[in-house]
C-alpha cells in the first residue's frame, strides 16, 4: 500500500493560486468557495486502495476548515491498513492558520501539527513518532500568506491559471518551504464513477527535490466551469509504487 507522503501529502493536497491576491478578490471572481464534502476513489495498480473524503465547512473569523481522511480498503487494508485523518484551518483566503495530522500506517502512527506564525512569517512543525518515542521540531521562514498543500489546492480553485499559462504559490509541509510552480497544460475528458467531465489539466512540479525529494510527477484535473471540481488526481512515483489513481465518486453541497 502507498504510504500517506506518497498520496496524501500531495492531494492535500496539490498546489495553486495566484502570487498572492487579496482575500476579497478570491471571492469575487468565482462561484467557490463553499461548504461541501468530496469522495474520492483511491486506486493503485488498478486494485481498489481505499477512499478519501475532504469535507470543507466555514470556521472561525470566516475562514475554512478543511478535514481530509484517507482509508484504506480491500486487499490493500489487510496487507497494509491505512487510516490517516488530516485538519487544515485557513483565512477566507485559504492562507494557513495550523494544521494537525494524525496517520496510522500499519506498525507506524505519527502525529504532527503545523502551526503559520504569520507575525514572524514562521512556520513552525512538531512531530511525534508514537511507535518509537521520537519528536522533531522545526522552524521555517515563510510569506505572511504561506499554503499547506490542501489550501493551495482551494485557491488553484478559485483562480486557475488560463491554458499555457504557469503560476506560482509558496507552499509548505512543515519541512520544507517553496515556491511551487502549476501549469495549466491541456484540456481533456475525465470519466470518474460514470460521470464524464471536461476538465483541465494542471501539472504540480513538488517532487524531484521541491518540496519532495521522491522523483514522480502530480497531475490534477479541475472540472472546467466555474466550480474548478478536482474530478481526477495522478501521482506517477515510479518504482516500485507506479501510479496512483484518486478519482471523484461523489460531490456534495453542505
Amino acid at each position: 500500500m502507498i504510504s500517506h507522503r506518497a498520496l496524501l501529502r500531495p492531494l492535500r493536497a496539490l498546489v495553486a493560486g495566484v502570487l498572492i491576491h487579496g482575500t476579497a478578490a478570491f471571492a469575487q471572481q468565482a462561484t467557490f468557495p463553499y461548504p461541501e464534502k468530496l469522495t474520492y476513489h483511491v486506486e493503485w495498480r488498478l486494485v481498489d486502495a481505499g477512499t478519501a473524503t475532504a469535507q470543507q465547512r466555514h470556521g472561525n473569523a470566516q475562514g475554512w476548515s478543511i478535514d481530509l481522511s484517507l482509508e484504506s480498503g480491500g486487499l490493500v487494508s489487510r496487507l497494509y491498513r491505512v487510516l490517516d485523518t488530516y485538519r487544515v484551518v485557513t483565512n477566507d483566503g485559504f492562507c494557513g492558520n495550523n494544521a494537525y495530522l494524525d496517520a496510522q500506517e500499519g506498525k507506524k502512527h505519527i502525529t504532527a501539527r503545523l502551526t503559520f506564525d504569520t507575525t514572524r512569517h514562521k512556520v513552525i512543525y512538531d512531530e511525534k513518532d508514537l511507535a518509537r518515542n521520537i519528536s522533531q521540531h522545526k522552524e521555517l521562514d515563510s510569506q505572511p500568506c504561506t499554503y499547506d498543500i490542501i489550501g493551495a489546492l482551494g485557491a488553484l480553485r478559485v483562480t486557475p491559471p488560463p491554458l499555457g499559462k504557469s503560476i506560482t504559490l509558496p507552499i509548505t509541509n512543515g519541512k520544507k518551504f517553496v515556491m511551487g510552480k502549476i501549469e495549466a497544460q491541456g484540456k481533456d475528458k475525465v470519466s470518474a464513477a460514470g460521470k464524464n467531465y471536461s476538465a483541465i489539466r494542471y501539472e504540480a512540479y513538488l517532487f524531484d527535490n521541491v518540496l519532495y525529494r521522491r522523483k514522480g510527477t502530480l497531475f490534477i484535473w479541475l472540472s472546467d466551469d466555474s466550480d474548478h471540481t478536482p474530478v481526477q488526481i495522478q501521482l506517477h512515483l515510479g518504482f516500485p509504487i507506479g501510479t496512483v489513481t484518486v478519482s471523484l465518486e461523489k460531490d456534495e453541497l453542505l
